[in-house]
């Protein structure tokens, strides 16, 4: 059960401060009835909330893709420079969204946007093993020796240790590179490491969600239930395959 306030706006639809208002106007209706007050509880899932006779259209959790562009920051706000939630309508923002993870400022490409905060752990946490491809132009020229120490997993020369990940390349300058973790600046910082400094990097995908490429940057859709399906299943099957190993390690 939640306040009603809080149901309606979560959904973006309303301020709190505007459901108390509509509630003494009598224009929310609750399972036919005239709300009594804003903090009255309800179980959005099972009951008919209308405003000024139309359904808020409850839905629990919101999942965003967005082509994020250069320039803006995987931020929920910043006093001084634009974030991602500000390429977004106040209806969406209203629905205290926050980025799965982080792209660099100069990085473009998938990045969602939720808050459903046990999906947004399951997708982050290195031990689901949730890929993440990027594809990367660098300079210089890449070489087989490259995706070799890739595979092998990296400790850069600030220490950092970098879990084996992968590199395709695609041309001379050119590849695509798969992690299953997200530290700060690693694909920049590994590529680095191997003498071959990044000029672009745009990220593709997500465990099973993929850059719907019709999308400009600064762009941006709900998921489709396919595509939320896919990411829980993703990450669900990741979990059982790591429990089974480690019950076969313990044994």
């Amino acid at each position: 059960m939640e306040r009603l306030d809080k149901v309606i706006s979560g959904m973006g639809k309303k301020s709190r401060r505007e459901v108390k208002l509509l509630v003494r106007q009598g224009r929310i209706l609750v399972d036919g009835v005239p709300a009594l007050s804003a903090e009255m509880k309800v179980d959005p899932d099972t009951t008919e909330i209308l405003l000024d006779g139309e359904s808020i259209g409850y839905e629990k959790f919101t999942y965003i893709m967005l082509h994020k562009p250069a320039g803006v920051l995987s931020a929920v706000e910043d006093r001084r420079q634009s974030t991602v939630l500000d390429l977004l309508p106040q209806e969406l923002r209203r629905r205290e969204l926050s980025p799965v993870g982080r792209l660099d400022k100069d990085t473009e490409g998938l990045l969602l946007l939720t808050n459903d905060g046990t999906l947004t752990h399951q997708l982050l946490r290195p031990r689901s093993h949730v890929d993440k491809v990027y594809y990367a132009r660098v300079e210089g020229e890449l070489e087989t020796a490259d995706c070799e120490a890739f595979a092998g997993g990296m400790t850069l020369g600030d220490g950092l240790v970098c879990m084996p990940a992968g590199l395709e390349i695609l041309s001379p300058n050119e590849a695509l590179v798969t992690l299953q973790e997200g530290k700060f600046h690693q694909v920049k910082r590994m590529l680095a490491a191997r003498g071959k400094p990044v000029v672009y990097l745009k990220r593709l995908s997500m465990g099973s969600l993929r850059l719907d490429e019709s999308l400009a940057p600064g762009e941006y859709r709900p998921l489709t239930e396919g595509e939320v399906n896919g990411l829980r299943a993703a990450v669900n099957e990741n979990i059982s395959t790591e429990r089974q190993k480690s019950s076969k390690d313990f044994c």
